[in-house]
C-alpha cells in the first residue's frame, strides 16, 4: 500500500478500503493499473452482448462461446460465495456478470479486490439466471484499473449543480446523455468543417495571443509576455487576421477557433467559446445567408435523421423550413412596436426607451446604438423560427460595408433562432479610409463614455493591410456552442461545453 497519505483526499473510509484491495492486488502480483493489452480488448460491448444473445435460455446455453467485455463496475453484490455485478461500457449500456467459486478460475481476484467503480475485463459465456436475466457467467477476470473513490449514486445520479460541472467525469458517469451531447458536438463540428471544405474553403489558424484585441466589440483578457516584455490579448475574434489572409490571396478561408471574452457567465455566454468564421472573395452576404440555411438543414438531417425540419427546443418547435428576412428598422416597428414617428430621432427615441424602463438609453448615444438597445429589449426574444435581421446601422457595425442606397445602414445580417443570435455576417468593408474613420468613431465613443469597455480599438496594422487591396468579400461567423445547444435541445451553454467556466 502507498505510504504517503497525509492529504485529506486519502483519509476517508472508502479510500482506505480501496487501498486495502489495491494492496491485495500487489500481494497477488497483479498490477492494479496494467497497460492496454489484448486481454483487455472486448469482443462485445454491453449493448451488442444483450442484443446478440437475447435468444439464450436454459436449453441452448453453449459453454464454448467465449465473450470478453470490459467496463466499469456500477453495481456489485458480493456475499463471499458468489458475486453479481453490472458493468457499463462505451455503449452506455449495462450487462450483468456473475462470478462463482465453481465457474471463475481466479475467483479470489473479484472476491478480494474488486468493487463498484473499478474497470474490469471479464471472459465467459452467456446464460440466464433463475429470474430470467441475461448474464455473463465469468470464467476469468482481469483488473483493468482500480478505482479509489465510489461511482456516482446509481439511481438518482448527481443532483448538485456545482458538482456536475466541476467534476464533469462524474457527471458523465452518472448520466450517459452528457457524453452523448459532447459526441454530438464533435459530430456537428465535423459537419461544419466538411461543409466548408467541400465548398473549397481553406482552413487556416490565426494567433490566439494578439497585440491588439480586435475583430469584435468585447472586453478582452490581458496577459503578459515575459520574453517580449509586453502585454498581449487573448483573441476575441479571428476576423481581422483572416481578412489579412484574404488580402494575401486565400480567397476562401475559414477557421474553427477558440475565442476569449472577459464577460459574464450565463445560460448563453462562456468566457471561452468556439466559433467558426469564414470569408469568401467576390461573394455577398445574401449568398452566405443561403449557405447558412443549407448548413443548418444538413446538420438537422445528420443529427436528427429525418427531413421534417421541425426541431424541438424546450417547449418550442422550430420550423427550419421557415426562414425569414426582416430589415432591422422594420423589425423595431412591427415586432418591437416602436412608434414610427420617433424611431429616426435620437432624443425622442431615447426618451421613449427610458419611459419603457430601459435606463441605459440616453441622448448621448448615437441613433444606431439606441436601435440596438431597443432591439435587445423588444425584438430579439420574439424571433423563434429562423430569422435574418438585415440592414444594421453603421454605428454598431464597424467592420461592415455601407449600403449603397442608404449610408446610415450596412449590408449585414444576424441570424436569430429561439430568441438567440446564432450567426453574424456582412459584406466586408474594404475601403481603408472608411475603415479608419469607423475605428476612430469607436475610439471617440469610448472616450465619451468611460463605462464603455467593449468598443473596438484602432488597428493600424489592419488599415495598412487594407491599403494593399482587399477584394470585395462576404464574411460570416457562427457560434458553435449555441449551434450545439440548438440541435441538442439544451437550455444552458454549460451543457454543451466539456469544461465550462465556474465561479
Amino acid at each position: 500500500m502507498a505510504q504517503n497519505k497525509k492529504h485529506p483526499l486519502f483519509n476517508d473510509q472508502y479510500f482506505q478500503a480501496a487501498d486495502m484491495r489495491k494492496g491485495r492486488l500487489v500481494e497477488m502480483n497483479i498490477d492494479p493499473y496494467p497497460v492496454g493489452s489484448k486481454e483487455l480488448r472486448r469482443t462485445h460491448t454491453c449493448e451488442s452482448f444483450n442484443e446478440e444473445f437475447d435468444y439464450i435460455n436454459d436449453d441452448n446455453v453453449d459453454t464454448e462461446i467465449k465473450i470478453r467485455m470490459t467496463g466499469k463496475i456500477v453495481l456489485w453484490r458480493n456475499n463471499g460465495k458468489m458475486i453479481f455485478g453490472n458493468i457499463q461500457d462505451v455503449s452506455d449500456k449495462r450487462a450483468q456478470v456473475f462470478f462463482s467459486v465453481s465457474d471463475t478460475e481466479n475467483y479470489d481476484l473479484p472476491k478480494k479486490t474488486m468493487t463498484a467503480g473499478d474497470i474490469i475485463s471479464v471472459v465467459g459465456y452467456p446464460f440466464r439466471t433463475q429470474k430470467g436475466e441475461l448474464t455473463l457467467k465469468v470464467t476469468n477476470a482481469t483488473m483493468a484499473s482500480k478505482a479509489m473513490t465510489p461511482p456516482p449514486e446509481k439511481f438518482h445520479g448527481l443532483q448538485d449543480e456545482e458538482t456536475k460541472y466541476r467534476n464533469r467525469h462524474l457527471h458523465m458517469l452518472s448520466d450517459p446523455t452528457v457524453k452523448q451531447t459532447l459526441l454530438t458536438r464533435a459530430k456537428i463540428i465535423s459537419i461544419v468543417r466538411n461543409f466548408l471544405n467541400k465548398k473549397d474553403f481553406s482552413e487556416q489558424e490565426t494567433q490566439v495571443l494578439q497585440e491588439i484585441a480586435g475583430g469584435a466589440n468585447a472586453r478582452p483578457f490581458i496577459t503578459h509576455h515575459n520574453s517580449l516584455g509586453a502585454d498581449r490579448f487573448l483573441r476575441i475574434a479571428p476576423e481581422l487576421q483572416l481578412k489579412k489572409l484574404l488580402i494575401g490571396g486565400i480567397e476562401k478561408v475559414y477557421e474553427l477557433n477558440k475565442c476569449y471574452r472577459n464577460e459574464g457567465v450565463d445560460a448563453t455566454h462562456n468566457p471561452e467559446f468556439t466559433s467558426v468564421e469564414f470569408y469568401e472573395a467576390y461573394a455577398t452576404y445574401k449568398q452566405h445567408m443561403k449557405m447558412i440555411e443549407k448548413l443548418f438543414k444538413k446538420i438537422y438531417r445528420k443529427v436528427l435523421g429525418d427531413k421534417e425540419y421541425m426541431l424541438p427546443y424546450g417547449e418550442l418547435t422550430i420550423n427550419l423550413d421557415n426562414w425569414q428576412k426582416i430589415p432591422f428598422r422594420e423589425a423595431l416597428l412591427t415586432i418591437g412596436n416602436i412608434p414610427e414617428d420617433i424611431i429616426d430621432e435620437v432624443e425622442p427615441l431615447s426618451m421613449y426607451l427610458r419611459e419603457q424602463g430601459v435606463d441605459k438609453a440616453n441622448g448621448t448615444l448615437p441613433l444606431g446604438k439606441l436601435w440596438e438597445i431597443a432591439f435587445d429589449e423588444f425584438v430579439e426574444e420574439k424571433l423563434i423560427d429562423p430569422t435574418f435581421i438585415t440592414e444594421y446601422p453603421v454605428d454598431i457595425s464597424p467592420l461592415a460595408r455601407r449600403n449603397n442606397k442608404n449610408p446610415f445602414l450596412t449590408d449585414r445580417f444576424e441570424l436569430f433562432i429561439a430568441g438567440r443570435e446564432l450567426a453574424n455576417g456582412f459584406n466586408e468593408l474594404n475601403d481603408p479610409v472608411d475603415q479608419y474613420n469607423r475605428f476612430q468613431a469607436q475610439v471617440d465613443g469610448k472616450d465619451l463614455n468611460d463605462e464603455d469597455d467593449e468598443s473596438m480599438v484602432m488597428d493600424l496594422s489592419f488599415i495598412k493591410a487594407l491599403m494593399s487591396g482587399m477584394p470585395p468579400a462576404a464574411g460570416t461567423g457562427i457560434g458553435i456552442d449555441r449551434l450545439v445547444m440548438l440541435f441538442t435541445n439544451k437550455a444552458s451553454i454549460r451543457d454543451v461545453i466539456a469544461f465550462p467556466a465556474m465561479k
